[in-house]
């Protein structure tokens, strides 16, 4: 029977290397513990920038000026967007009838405080000056003098006083210009 154990032996050993080669008696296993949660429907969206102005229209509109009227009217512009913004005013005038009204008319922009604009007493931001000049700030990218500063949801009212001089010659007579105000605003965050 000796020899007989002899012939198992070896048989015995390859069995046994093959189970120790496939990791049977291996101390490492491959058995861990796991976990994973998963939170789903993150909701990620952009803001914007809205700048809006009341009246919608136009809201400078006077007729049969004679040399020394003034008129004064006023514009809201509000903030309706979620992000902070500065905004910043151009004006362009037409001279269809060649009499150049346009570079006659003297614009005073002005903040409204708690009075009415006709008391004047708001800081003036623009002029006075040509009508067709009137600017304030920059529509170029980034911060610049003269821009204006809205928070989101706030707004603030302008004061334009618009005014022929009593100096104007009779070659104003039945003249006409008409202006256009156009705002540009920016996001102020991340925009220095």
């Amino acid at each position: 029977m000796i020899p007989s154990i002899r012939l198992l032996m070896p048989l015995v050993l390859v069995v046994m290397t093959g189970l120790v080669a496939a990791g049977f008696f291996v101390e490492d296993s491959l058995a861990i513990f796991t976990d994973q949660e998963v939170n789903a429907a993150n909701t990620i969206s952009a803001g914007n920038i809205a700048l809006d102005d009341a009246p919608d229209s136009a809201f400078l509109t006077v007729s049969n000026m004679i040399p020394g009227d003034t008129s004064i009217s006023s514009v809201t512009l509000t903030n309706s967007g979620t992000g902070d913004l500065r905004y910043a005013m151009t004006t362009s005038a037409d001279n269809t009838d060649t009499k150049n009204l346009r570079d006659q008319l003297q614009l005073t922009i002005r903040t409204k405080t708690v009075n009415p604009c006709s008391s004047e007493d708001g800081t003036i931001i623009y002029g006075p000056g040509i009508l067709s000049s009137g600017v304030f700030g920059s529509a170029a990218q980034g911060a610049d003098a003269g821009d204006r500063a809205l928070l989101a949801a706030a707004n603030e009212i302008l004061c334009f006083k618009v005014e022929l001089p009593i100096a104007s010659a009779d070659t104003y007579q039945n003249a006409t210009t008409t202006a256009t105000f156009t705002f540009d605003a920016e996001q102020t965050s991340n925009n220095p």
